[in-house]
């Protein structure tokens, strides 16, 4: 076991924030997750429109433990593992994809923080109640100046989907030093210092209205220098694993080597994967209404057309479902294989991490799209659930890291020993 590189060797820490529900389960969170469902569905067209969750909403996510689920105990966090994190957001996502996808990505990158910024820092953003939310736009969209006292921050970060509730922005940029070549790097923007463009919601765009996906800009922001850190190609390469991360020195624990090739893509596939879930529901709902076209007398259910559709879309989406999980346990077993043995996370184990996840919502998204063909032309219409569910995983279809022929290039290559070519590997 690496001692030092997980913390066990250090003092205790000299913070720690009480747990806001001491006891609180895994199970009990998607539980709570499960009730939500009724009235998320009820209040799709509402989100809809406003463009995110209603600030009601907001609240009962913190409420029920939501904001805090891979966040470190030592700041005020549940600390549990990825997967219990993402099988919350299928269930939230069952009841309204576009909702999944805001507060998945408001609250998936705590993570992130407690992975790869220094102890100093995650105090500051965790605070002293502990509440942190913060998207996290991974493209170089800004740039990061060197200042006296750190770094100022410009940039306009579009799709930052997650930003409308958030205490803190993450911006990809870069900083240029003089004499160096340009470097990526990680900002942390503390609200009240960027604005949040009113781009989103109605019909600003196909699907995914209520995700929150606005445009963040930032003008001048000054952060300090301990507030910026180097972004490396989404953590992919091995030798930065060496001595471990600033969050497995300090928390002890190998989920926070914060390699995000893999939990990135797991983001978006939950939600999708509780898309095809939902479309599920409204199918099942439609069939047990209406009759055959062709044979009046005889319930669409009872018809083995839709038996056949309906059988093919559960075994579809327990498939993808299942991936998605194995693939969280995976990445688990990665980190745990680094604690015991040294052993990096090699770069083509991260780029298949990704690959695979790809597949899963690949999957997902076909079911929605069977099942809307199935049910018929009156699904397409405004309001419908299934046309919602469409628009939804449309939006994922067109996600830069939702293209499996383009990425699995990379894979290729990096199995094959050859150059990847892809940005910073």
């Amino acid at each position: 076991m690496h001692l030092t590189a997980l913390g066990h060797a250090k003092a205790a820490p000299k913070v720690s924030l009480p747990l806001p529900e001491p006891g609180l389960t895994p199970g009990e969170l998607i539980r709570r997750a499960v009730s939500l469902r009724p009235m998320l569905r009820d209040r799709q067209a509402e989100h809809e429109e406003l463009g995110t969750y209603a600030p009601d909403l907001h609240d009962t996510f913190e409420r029920m433990g939501f904001y805090r689920i891979t966040q470190p105990r030592m700041f005020g966090g549940y600390e549990f593992p990825p997967a219990v994190f993402f099988r919350t957001m299928v269930e939230i996502s069952r009841g309204d994809p576009g909702v999944g996808w805001c507060l998945t990505l408001a609250a998936s990158h705590a993570f992130l923080i407690a992975s790869h910024w220094p102890e100093r820092a995650q105090a500051e953003f965790f605070g002293e109640t502990g509440h942190f939310v913060a998207p996290h736009r991974a493209l170089p969209l800004g740039t990061a100046t060197p200042v006296p006292g750190g770094y100022r921050i410009e940039g306009r970060w579009n799709y930052s989907s997650g930003v409308p509730h958030a205490t803190h922005f993450i911006g990809t940029a870069m900083l240029q030093r003089e004499g160096e070549p340009p470097e990526s790097v990680l900002v942390v923007v503390p609200r009240g210092e960027f604005t949040i463009v009113k781009d989103w919601g109605g019909d600003e765009i196909l699907g995914m209205r209520s995700s929150g996906s606005n445009t963040v800009v930032v003008e001048g922001a000054v952060i300090p220098t301990h507030h910026v850190v180097p972004f490396n190609a989404q953590f992919c390469r091995p030798e930065e694993m060496a001595e471990g991360t600033p969050g497995t020195r300090l928390h002890g624990n190998p989920m926070y080597l914060g390699r995000i090739m893999g939990l990135y893509h797991a983001s978006l596939v939950s939600v999708i994967v509780g898309a095809a879930w939902a479309a599920i529901d409204e199918y099942e709902a439609i069939i047990g209404r209406f009759k055959v076209p062709t044979d009046p007398n005889t319930l669409r259910a009872d018809h083995h057309d839709a038996q056949r559709v309906i059988g093919l879309a559960l075994s579809r989406t327990d498939a993808a479902e299942a991936i998605l999980l194995r693939t969280l346990d995976r990445y688990m077993e990665l980190c745990d294989r680094w604690a015991a043995d040294g052993t990096p996370i090699s770069v083509e184990e991260n780029l298949r991490l990704r690959a695979v996840l790809q597949q899963a919502g690949a999957m997902a998204s076909d079911v929605v799209e069977s099942l809307l063909r199935s049910a018929g032309a009156m699904t397409t219409k405004k309001g419908n659930r299934l046309q919602r569910y469409f628009r939804d995983v449309t939006m994922y279809r067109t996600h830069s890291s939702a293209q499996p022929e383009e990425f699995a290039t990379f894979v290729g290559r990096a199995h094959l020993g050859r150059p990847i070519g892809m940005r910073g590997l």
